[in-house]
Order: C-alpha cells, then sequence, then structure tokens
C-alpha cells in the first residue's frame, strides 16, 4: 500500500479508501445486500493487513447498522490512532427538525450518534453528505467548525455539488475564519467525468484531496457490458445513473477489458489504475463485498498504465449531465 497527504491538510491517508456501505444490517435502510458483523469481520482484517488505513462510511448507511460495524471491527484489529475513520452527516436518520440535513441542532446531535455507533470519541473525517440548500450555509459551517473546536471531528470534508457552491462554502468559511473542508468526495470514474471541468482544477488549486466515489461506476467498469450482479439489480439510487450516452460507455467498458486482456489483470485494477494516476485524486473509494474486490484494489496501486492506454481509455468519452447530486 502506498500512502500520501489528504490534500494540502496534513493527515495521510492510504491510497484506496475503504468504502464501508457494504456492511450493515439488510433489515436496515435500503442496502439489501449489506453483509453483517460476521461477514463483514474477514474484510476488515484483509484491509488492515494490506495496509489500507482508511475507511469511509455514513451515518445513513444501513441506518447506522454500517457505523456500528466498522467501528467495533475496527477496533478489533487496529489502535485507534493507526487507522483513518471517515463518516458523513446530511441523511435523514429519524424523524423532526434534528433527525437529517445540516441545521445546526442536526449536525450537534448526529455528530454524538456517529460517535457513539462508531465506539469512538473523535471522527478523523466529517463530510457532508450533500449540501442542505434549506440551511443558510453560515449556520453548515459555523455548526461544523464548532463540531471541530469541541475536538469531536478533526477535520472536515464534502461531497458532490456544484463547485460554485463548494467555493461559496470555502469562502464563507475564510471569511468567520472557520474551519475549511479539506476534502471533496465527488462522482468520477471513466464513465463519469465532468468533473474534471471546474471541481477538479478547483481542488488542485486550492489544496483540496479529492476521494471518488463509485470508481468502477457501480461495478459496470469491473465486469463485461452485457452482465450484471445482484446488487446492480436492487441499487435505487445507482439505477438511476448511468443512462446516458450508453455508446459511447461500451466502448470504455470494452477498452477497459482489452487492456486488462493484454496486462493480464483484472477490469477493476485497470479501471482503479487509470483514476489513481489521475490529479488531483488522493484516494478512490472502494466497496468490498467479496475477497477479490479487495485484492484488485490494493493491486491496483502498483499498476501503471502508459500514456497510449490512458488514452485508449479516455478518448471514447462523450459527456453527458453530471449525476448522483
Amino acid at each position: 500500500m502506498k500512502y500520501t497527504r489528504l490534500g494540502a491538510s496534513g493527515l495521510e491517508v492510504s491510497r484506496i479508501v475503504l468504502g464501508c456501505m457494504g456492511f450493515g444490517d439488510p433489515a436496515r435502510g435500503t442496502h439489501s445486500w449489506a453483509l453483517g458483523l460476521d461477514e463483514s469481520r474477514p474484510f476488515i482484517r484483509a484491509a488492515i493487513e494490506a495496509g489500507v488505513t482508511t475507511f469511509d462510511t455514513a451515518n445513513v448507511y444501513s441506518l447506522g447498522a454500517s457505523e456500528e460495524i466498522t467501528g467495533a471491527l475496527l477496533a478489533e484489529f487496529a489502535p485507534r490512532d493507526e487507522v483513518v475513520i471517515a463518516t458523513k452527516v446530511y441523511g435523514r436518520m429519524g424523524p423532526g427538525p434534528k433527525g437529517g440535513g445540516l441545521s445546526r441542532a442536526a449536525i450537534l446531535t448526529q455528530v454524538d450518534a456517529s460517535l457513539r455507533r462508531l465506539g469512538t470519541d473523535y471522527i478523523d473525517l466529517y463530510q457532508i453528505h450533500r449540501l442542505d440548500h434549506d440551511v443558510p450555509v453560515e449556520e453548515t459551517m459555523e455548526a461544523l467548525h464548532d463540531v471541530v473546536r469541541a475536538g469531536k471531528v478533526r477535520y472536515i470534508g464534502a461531497s458532490s455539488m456544484w463547485t460554485w457552491e463548494f467555493a461559496q462554502a470555502q469562502h464563507t468559511a475564510d471569511l468567520h475564519g472557520w474551519t475549511r473542508f479539506v476534502s471533496m468526495q465527488n462522482h468520477y470514474s471513466l464513465l463519469m467525468r465532468e468533473e474534471e471541468r471546474e471541481m477538479l482544477p478547483y481542488c488542485a488549486d486550492q489544496g483540496i484531496g479529492v476521494l471518488p466515489w463509485s470508481p468502477l461506476a457501480r461495478g459496470r467498469l469491473a465486469r463485461p457490458w452485457d452482465t450484471a450482479t445482484p446488487r446492480s439489480e436492487s441499487d435505487p439510487f445507482g439505477s438511476r445513473m448511468y443512462r446516458q450516452a450508453v455508446e459511447s460507455d461500451r466502448a470504455i467498458v470494452d477498452a477497459v477489458g482489452a487492456i486488462a486482456d493484454e496486462r493480464g489483470v483484472t477490469r477493476a485494477e485497470v479501471a482503479l489504475a487509470w483514476i489513481l494516476q489521475q490529479s488531483p485524486v488522493t484516494a478512490p473509494i472502494v466497496g468490498v463485498t467479496k475477497p477479490e474486490h479487495l485484492t484488485q484494489a490494493v493491486e491496483a496501486v502498483e499498476l501503471t498504465l502508459s500514456e497510449e492506454e490512458l488514452t485508449r481509455l479516455s478518448e471514447p468519452y462523450t459527456p453527458r449531465d453530471p449525476e448522483g447530486f
């Protein structure tokens, strides 16, 4: 495993972030394919043994069960100071004004709930899962600053939004001397490259770490075009994406497969190697529900694609509307 700083911050992260959405309770929330505590244990253990230090979850994953499992298993296999725990706030966790969103009341309530579920007294990276357009950005940024000052959170990050909205939030923090976001968790892969227009250049200029979600496009880049998985057939959020530019997407998936065959590696390794070579990407977030998912992600860190291979993968792309906000 290799390691790097999260943007211009001092926080060191592994170049693969283990996405923990697949660890949870199938009976809670919308992830019917989630793995329970005992099923998740081998994956956390293997990740630690492979040198992965950074783990990403969210309060809304399996309505808190993912945080519970992630926190419990990390405590089994690693000292707290040797791992980076990232979680998120925004999604609806319950009724009432404190059950979701990014109001001061919600953030202060939900950060304490996440800390309890994770079994820790601090969160390394606390991210807003989306932007709450019903709450003034000043209220959100001040509340995030306060949880940092209280020692409950070490760094804050953001997720998918328009670049101007992200810049506005950062400017608001600067005006008041509040904590800035150090990372952007955005939707970026060979099949969704619209972030290259504004968000990635902005992050590069501002020293903001980039942690792409869905780097394998919900698995589409890791398998032949005309195949599916149980998750792909029961993923309401994912089913709304990747419906544009079908022919060019197929050409990209075919190019991934061709290069994988030529290199004697898997499709996932090729797609992840591509994103690891894109600036200013810090580390892709990779979810795992099978042992080979983790093995392939770790091996991708050592795979360097040639300029000719990068071109073959990039050329078929057709611009489309951003998705996943």
